[in-house]
Order: C-alpha cells, then sequence, then structure tokens
C-alpha cells in the first residue's frame, strides 16, 4: 500500500501575497503597522509608482506624501485593531501637476491563525471619471430645469397677452352673446396660463392643486364677480400634486363649471358662495364644484349638452373619470370622480 504525505495548506498570509500580486483590481497588502506587504501591478501602474520601491514602505510615505491623509490613518488603524472596517469610504487624492482623483477605499482583514502575522487587504477603486460624468449630468439636469422654467414663463406671458388682446376684443365687440364667448375664451387661457406659472414655479413638471386652484379662482373671480362681499368662490383642496397634463385637464374642468356657475346659477339672484373641492382617496380622487344658487339651467352638465358641457364630458374622459351630478339643494354638486 503507498502512502502519501498530504501538503501543508499555504498560511492565509502567503495566499493573500499571491492574490493581491496577481490581481487585476488596484490592491495592496499591509501589516498592522501598516506598512506594504505586497501590491498589484495594476496599484503601481494606476498611482505611478514603482511596485519594487512600494513594498516595505509605509502607505502613507508613498509617493510624495499624497496617501498621507488623516482620515484614511484613523480608518486604516481602526480596522487593523479589529474595531472598524472600511467599505466604500470615498477620498480624493491629490498629487502635484496632476488633477485630483476621486477613490474608493474598501479594507478589510484576512482570516489568520493566532501564530500568523496580521494582514490587511485594501482595495482602491478610481472613480474619477465616473463622478466628472455624474457631475456632467447634473450640470444637465439644472440646465433643462432651467430651460423649462424659462419656456413655461415664456408661455405664460404669451398666453397673458392673448387674454388681454381677448378683453380689449370684449370691450369693442357690440354683440352681448360674442362678449359672452370671448370672456369664457379669456378664462379658458387664464386656466392654462396659471398652470404656467405654476409649472415656472416649481420646474419639477409636477402641480401642486391647492395654489393652482387658488389662483384660478381669484383670476376668475376678479374678472366676473363684481362684488366678492356678496358671491364668493372658496377652495378646499388637501396636498396633492400631479403631473402637468392632468392638472391641464382640471384646471379647464373647474373654470367650465364655475363659469356655468356664474352665469346660470344665480341669475336673480346677486348672494352665494361656489366651492371647489379636491381630494386623495385610498382608490382614487373625487374633484368637485358646489354652487348654492337656483340650479340647472342652461348650459349644465346634466341638463341640455352645450360648448361647456361637452368640454367637461371630454375633459373628464380623458382623466379615466366619470362625471356626476346630484341636487345640493339649494344649487347643484358636480363631482368629477376617478377611481
Amino acid at each position: 500500500m503507498e502512502f502519501f504525505t498530504p501538503l501543508k495548506p499555504e498560511s492565509s498570509s502567503s495566499l493573500g501575497m499571491a492574490l493581491v500580486m496577481s490581481s487585476s483590481t488596484p490592491l495592496i497588502l499591509l501589516n498592522e503597522q501598516l506598512v506594504v506587504k505586497a501590491a498589484s501591478g495594476s496599484f503601481c501602474r494606476s498611482f505611478s509608482l514603482d511596485c519594487d520601491r512600494v513594498v516595505g514602505k509605509e502607505l502613507f510615505a508613498l509617493g510624495d506624501g499624497e496617501w498621507e491623509i488623516p482620515q484614511l490613518r484613523s480608518l486604516l488603524t481602526a480596522t487593523a485593531a479589529g474595531s472598524a472596517a472600511i467599505n466604500a469610504y470615498e477620498m480624493d487624492l491629490k498629487r502635484a501637476g496632476d488633477p485630483t482623483r476621486n477613490l474608493v477605499i474598501n479594507a478589510h482583514v484576512l482570516d489568520h491563525d493566532d501564530d500568523e502575522a496580521l494582514r490587511l487587504v485594501v482595495a482602491v477603486t478610481d472613480v474619477t471619471e465616473a463622478r466628472q460624468a455624474q457631475r456632467a449630468n447634473d450640470t444637465l439636469v439644472q440646465e433643462k430645469h432651467m430651460l423649462v422654467r424659462e419656456l413655461n414663463h415664456r408661455v405664460a406671458n404669451s398666453l397673458q397677452i392673448i387674454a388681454s388682446v381677448l378683453m380689449q376684443s370684449v370691450r369693442r365687440v357690440q354683440s352681448e352673446e360674442t362678449r359672452a364667448h370671448l370672456r369664457e375664451a379669456h378664462h379658458r387661457v387664464m386656466s392654462i396660463a396659471t398652470l404656467q406659472r405654476q409649472l415656472a414655479s416649481t420646474g419639477t413638471g409636477e402641480v401642486a392643486l391647492r395654489p393652482y386652484f387658488t389662483e384660478l379662482c381669484a383670476s376668475i373671480g376678479a374678472s366676473m364677480i363684481a362684488d366678492p362681499g356678496q358671491l364668493s368662490l372658496t377652495v378646499d383642496v388637501d396636498d396633492s400634486v400631479t403631473a402637468a397634463d392632468r392638472s391641464v385637464s382640471m384646471g379647464l374642468i373647474v373654470t367650465e363649471l364655475v363659469i356655468n356657475a356664474l352665469k346660470h346659477g344665480y341669475s336673480g339672484q346677486a348672494k352665494g358662495a361656489i366651492k371647489i373641492g379636491f381630494h386623495t382617496m385610498a382608490d382614487g380622487w373625487i374633484l368637485t364644484v358646489a354652487d348654492d344658487g337656483v340650479g340647472i339651467q342652461g348650459d349644465h352638465p346634466s341638463g341640455k349638452p352645450g360648448l361647456g358641457t361637452g368640454i367637461v364630458n371630454a375633459l373628464a374622459a380623458q382623466l379615466s373619470a366619470t362625471v356626476e351630478v346630484t341636487d345640493a339643494n339649494p344649487g347643484y354638486l358636480v363631482s368629477i370622480i376617478h377611481r
């Protein structure tokens, strides 16, 4: 019978040195005094060091002393003592005549027997180009937001000009019916202009509905309500934020319903209140416009179809919502419900 003598396992220290020296990733092996015991060729090439002169020197004496960073020394000392570990520590390596390099450091102690010397393996990743790309991307995003805000400002200003032209036309025409149509067109334009101002102020592409509806109703009330003390527009909206395209439809719905209530709900009476509400529910949201006027007359979503009714129904369909009209006694409550 032939016997074989088992090979003596290689120590973790020797194995660690072999792995470090053959690694394509910049690696160094340190002892507990933070002296370099081995370095990969990739480490030496990455930081323009002579591998023959690296081994046996303290890490912080390499090069021209650019590795002498107090926080790095503290972290490596604590890691060697077993009281810490370095996971993705970012640092800047500054060397005279060269651009600053952004590095990510990871370090841990190799497993070793009690009679073996402690070895600390340190991996160094150069993320300079990645960070530069990220900063360039952040700059592009900021520039994009600035351009969007500028565009929204310009669109809002253009819509204000169009609204002013419409109001000038109202004063020139003789037909009361034409005046009414021009006023309604003015309010629709102002609805979009108000939205554009909200978008310009946020720069995020989303609209906070409470300030949007508040400003929108203030604009409508200023041009259609002669005595705010007698006839009021109030807004009860939660903190919901929605995308610009949805807020356009919601704003136009509010505009149509408020105009309809002011035109038809208070004929023969000057006093009353119109309330606009929006609330998010567990399974959707509800937009409401309630008045305490005389009830359905003329172009009302539940009465004889007209332009306003068609606009409201079409916009509600865009929002995948339904229109419900109920008797508020007095007046009517129109609900746009999305579930």
